[in-house]
């Protein structure tokens, strides 16, 4: 039958999660600090044996072999020496029993102090060693705190923590909430071990398709590499490790089921799945996806590319704020130039202008040395006189007229014809009469109802006035104009 004892340290084990034997081992090292302070000298070597079976405690303790016993708890005669063992002589060291009858209250207090700091201690190095192992999986937690600056998640033994930057944009939580975390990191602190999950980790998308997508899991579908911003667009390169076997099809399912799920699972986040290829054109070209690319130009020395798309897909091309090539360039490890078809044609003619142009060039420069002697007789030039030069220049051309014709070529138009001459003649002391264009048109006749005859005599009366050409303002009432007034001016 088990001793209280015994039974005590195995109900210990299975509440916290521990062997029996890591228990034990704390147990018996706790008993060794307490009865070392209590019955034995501070430096002597003593151990503590506990019976798995009785769970009895048997303590051993160094002595050296003497003459003469001065101190009991290091010291032993030679004749009990030799009953342990035959051949024991002075001045030898041996391990014998020495149980104390009974601890006191102070070794008591020790020792349990002792026993729950070991345990603490054995039981963080387990965890810590529990989820080292999963760094890199996905666990399912329960949402228990939600702070300003991380939320507590519950992941079993211990409770994870996932900080803002950690968190998927747009996602939010509310206490006892179930999600699926992806372990960052494991550490060791002073409060114990520390788990940092993640919900924005690319590795959640990957582990994700792992559990959707049976062929991904069996490693007949490889994910080659993932891109993503969380709670947006991520996209997913996939090959196939096995001919005859369509990736992007084993990952989307059949009308798109398996795809839905993980999207469901973040919250609606939209998900590319291209397929990889090992030429990194053709990957990029993919990689654009849905855009269709029309030409690829690569430049391996600098690890860049110029990708031409048709005009009508540019905006496709580049995404939402740049948010399709900045995937793409993530998913590739590729700098990545997009460029649309009319400029790059606008590219090619200019280039091939350049160089017509280049090749063209030494035969202009030619044909200019050619005609450079042509300027020699200049000193000549000088010292003749300038008179056969004036006929050359074209003094008398047709310009002059021109000038009546555009001036005859408005007679549909009417108006006061001024002639040119008037300001000779007011220099000279004549008058001259001016006439308005009112006083050339025909006049016009206002027909006024009779029903409104009388309203507009009575308006006429209250004496509102009106504006001189008949247009009414605003606020007054309109009179009738039967004649226009025509005025003289005399200059």
């Amino acid at each position: 039958m088990k001793s209280d004892f015994l039974l005590a340290i195995t109900q210990l084990s299975a509440e916290k999660n521990l062997p029996k034997e890591v228990v034990l081992a704390t147990v018996e090292s706790a008993l060794v600090s307490a009865y070392r302070k209590e019955s034995f000298a501070p430096n002597q070597n003593i151990a503590v044996k506990i019976d798995q079976l009785t769970g009895k405690v048997k303590v051993m303790a160094e002595k050296l072999v003497v003459e003469k016993v001065t101190d009991s708890r290091q010291e032993m005669r030679l004749l009990e020496a030799k009953r342990l063992k035959a051949d024991a002589k002075i001045g030898d060291l041996m391990m014998v029993e020495d149980t104390p009858a009974d601890a006191g209250r102070i070794a008591a207090q020790t020792a349990k102090q002792v026993i729950l700091q070991r345990l603490h201690e054995a039981e963080n190095t387990a965890i810590f060693d529990e989820y080292a192992s999963k760094a890199g999986d996905t666990l399912v937690g329960v949402v228990q705190r939600i702070e300003p600056k991380q939320i507590t998640v519950d992941i079993g033994r211990v409770e994870a923590i996932m900080p803002a930057s950690e968190q998927a944009y747009g996602e939010r939580y509310r206490a006892g909430q179930r999600i699926k975390v992806y372990v960052v990191d494991v550490a060791k602190t002073a409060k114990g071990p520390a788990v940092i999950v993640s919900r924005s980790h690319p590795g959640l998308v990957r582990r994700l398709f792992e559990m959707e997508v049976p062929e991904v899991f069996n490693q007949l579908v490889e994910i080659k590499a993932v891109a993503r911003e969380a709670g947006s667009r991520s996209k997913v390169a996939v090959g196939a490790l096995q001919p005859g076997i369509d990736p992007v099809g084993c990952c989307v399912g059949l009308r798109g089921i398996r795809i839905q799920n993980i999207v469901s699972e973040l919250n609606g986040e939209k998900i590319d799945v291209v397929a990889w290829d090992s030429e990194i054109a053709n990957f990029i070209a993919n990689s654009l996806s849905p855009a269709q690319v029309t030409k690829v130009i690569l430049n391996e020395a600098e690890k860049s590319a110029i990708v031409v798309i048709p005009d009508r897909q540019l905006s496709l091309g580049i995404g939402k704020e740049g948010q399709n090539v900045r995937l793409a360039v993530k998913l590739t490890g590729w700098r990545i130039d997009i460029k649309s078809a009319s400029d790059e044609e606008v590219e090619r003619a200019e280039e091939t202008a350049r160089k017509q142009g280049e090749t063209e060039k030494p035969a202009i420069t030619e044909k200019v040395i050619e005609k450079q002697p042509a300027a020699a007789p200049a000193a000549k030039a000088e010292s003749e006189p300038l008179e056969p030069v004036m006929p050359e220049a074209i003094i008398t051309e047709p310009a002059v007229k021109e000038t009546p014709a555009k001036t005859e070529a408005v007679p549909e138009e009417q108006g006061v014809v001024v002639p040119l001459n008037v300001l000779d003649k007011v220099a000279e002391g004549d008058t001259v009469k001016l006439r308005f264009a009112e006083d050339l048109l025909p006049r016009r006749e206002i027909v006024i109802d009779d029903k409104n005859k009388g309203k507009n005599k009575k308006k006429t009366v209250k004496g509102k006035d009106t504006a001189e050409d008949g247009i009414k303002l605003k606020g007054k009432k309109r009179r009738n104009v039967t004649d226009y007034e025509s005025e003289e001016i005399d200059f």
